[in-house]
């Protein structure tokens, strides 16, 4: 239900409650509208309170990046400030030397 829901409950509980003067045998109207507005006025509060929640929120992003070449062991942390940081060195690739393939040698055909 979120907030139209509540707002719903609400006129259609003001509507039974204040609007409608007819009577049902076992059956209050006026407390039936009383209590639909309670309920309207909960959702809608309930509504509220999740909405700003939800805007309250952070998403990170998480990037996952493959490096081809050698893995170098990362250095030591060193004693600085966070405000003043070496930028990150670039990672040295190796070159991919291709592979060369020769055909198979078979051995040449026998009794000619």
């Amino acid at each position: 239900m979120g907030i139209g829901g509540g707002i719903a409950l609400i006129v259609i509980g003001a509507i039974l409650a204040f609007g409608v003067r007819d009577s049902i045998d076992a059956i209050d109207l006026t407390m039936i509208g009383y209590i639909c507005i309670g309920a309207g006025v909960l959702a809608l509060i309930l509504a509220l309170v999740i909405n700003a929640q939800r805007s309250n929120t952070t998403h990170r992003q998480v990037v996952d990046q493959r490096t081809v070449g050698t893995v170098q062991a990362a250095p030591a942390p060193q004693a600085t400030t966070p405000a003043v940081q070496a930028p990150a060195a670039p990672v040295q690739q190796t070159p991919v030397q291709p592979v060369q393939q020769t055909p198979p040698q078979t051995p040449p055909p026998s009794g000619y």
